[in-house]
Formats: structure tokens, sequence, C-alpha cells
């Protein structure tokens, strides 16, 4: 078994006493806020955007910084000029959770120009995405590699009745392929390999051309300094998602900066 098997297959039997049907009705009533959503603040003409994620460990590393406070690294982010926030939901392997995501959301509510939110988990059923919206997420990840076509329909529906954006993750040409039959606005590349947890960044290098025009496209994983944000720009990168190495940077701010800087 190979661990991003390992982890759905988890996750499922985690949410099995709790998940339930989720009508259109209940996603449809839920609130919409006014502010721009995670795509939108993402589509910036001409410029490489950032969503800076807030990540406490991994499989792939262990722990990365299990004492940060959510917020407080939100904020730094924010303050850096990211454009959208990432936060862990997932407690075994990750060491996040959902009152990380509220408590982020509630602290970004406060500010002039409030960040959006994915909701960072590992989603195979739509009351996930019921959960998500509740705690005030803009957006939601699907990974194609994990699901089947027949899991992520419901999904992905249940996003676009709630008002999230859904952001479809692939590791090759042929998830691309698998991903872009359900129409998606958003799909990111990632550079580990699910199976192996290796970095080659030539992955997004490899798949970002492919995708049509209409496809905002954001570089995944192993982005540490601005050579590699360079690539991935070079490669057709609108937007990064950074984690691991904002987390571990001595001034991820500083970091930050530097990706737009080359």
């Amino acid at each position: 078994m190979d661990r991003l098997t390992e982890i759905m297959d988890a996750k499922r039997r985690e949410i099995a006493p709790h998940v339930r049907t989720v009508t259109e009705a209940e996603l449809s009533a839920l609130p919409r806020p006014s502010s721009p959503g995670f795509r939108a603040s993402l589509a910036v003409p001409g410029r490489l955007t950032v969503i800076a994620e807030v990540k406490r460990a991994s499989p792939s590393v262990g722990t990365i910084r299990e004492e940060v406070d959510a917020v407080a690294q939100a904020r730094l982010y924010a303050e850096a000029g990211a454009e959208c926030l990432s936060v862990l939901t997932e407690s075994t392997y990750f060491k996040g959770s959902l009152q990380d995501l509220e408590a982020v959301v509630r602290d970004q509510a406060r500010r002039p120009r409030p960040l959006p939110c994915i909701r960072k988990d590992f989603m195979v059923h739509p009351w996930q995405v019921l959960e998500a919206a509740q705690a005030g997420a803009r957006c939601v990840l699907i990974i194609v590699r994990g699901l089947t076509d027949e899991e992520i329909r419901p999904i992905h529906e249940a996003a676009r009745l709630a008002g999230l954006d859904v952001l479809f993750e692939v590791h090759d040409e042929q998830e691309l392929e698998r991903a872009l039959t359900h129409g998606p606005d958003m799909v990111g590349v990632n550079n580990r390999n699910l199976s192996t947890f290796e970095i080659d960044l030539t992955f997004a290098e490899r798949v970002i051309p492919r995708m049509p025009a209409s496809v905002l496209k954001v570089a995944e994983s192993g982005i540490r300094t601005a050579e590699d944000a360079a690539r991935m720009r070079a490669a057709g990168a609108d937007a990064l998602l950074v984690g691991e190495s904002l987390m571990r940077a001595p001034d991820p701010a500083g970091l930050l900066r530097s990706f737009r800087g080359r």
C-alpha cells in the first residue's frame, strides 16, 4: 500500500461514524461571503501569486513545527503579501484541525483585506465540503489520484452548490486528463510523488503546459527558493502553493516576498 492510499483509507474510517447525507438545499442555503473568492484572489494578470500554507507536520518529513500558532502564522503570511491561505485540517498525519481553520478565518475576517482559505484535507465525501463551508473555507481540495471519478463528482457538485472553489490536484498527465473531464477551473500539480513522497519540479514543468488556457495553474510542493519559483513561473504557473519551506524559514515573510522577485 502506498502512502496516499493509506491516508485516504484512514480518512474514510475516521469520518465513517459522523458522515451523513448532505442535501442540495442545505448546501445552497449556506451564506455567500461578499469578499473575493479563492480562485479570483489568485488570478492576478502578470503576477505570480502565492497560497501560503499552515502545516505543522507531514508524513514525508514528520514534525515541522508542531507548536506553531495557526492564527499567528497565517497573519504573518497575510502581512507578507500572500493572496490566499491553506490550512491543514488533517490531524493524524499533519497535526492540523478544523479548529485551526475556524480560528484563522475568524482572525482574517477582522483584517481590512481578509485572505480566503482552502481547507487542505483528504476529501472523500460531500459531508466534508459542508464542514469546510461552515468553518469558513472558500475552497476545497480534490486529489484526483486518491478518488474514483464516481467519488469526485458528488464532492465537486457539493462544492459548487456551497459556493466554494475547488483545487483539483494532479501529479502526472494521466491524472490531468481525468481532472479535465470534470471541467475544473483550477488545477494544481503536486511536485511530490504521492506514492513515495519524493520531490521533482519537472512534474510541474511537464504537466502545466498541457493545461487549457482557461485553467488557473498552481505549482505545489518542493518550492524552496526564488529560483524554484522562477522555474515554476517559466513553466506557466499562475500561482504557487508553499508550505514546508515557509514553515521552516527563519524569515518566512522574506522568503514569500522573494518568490516574486525574479
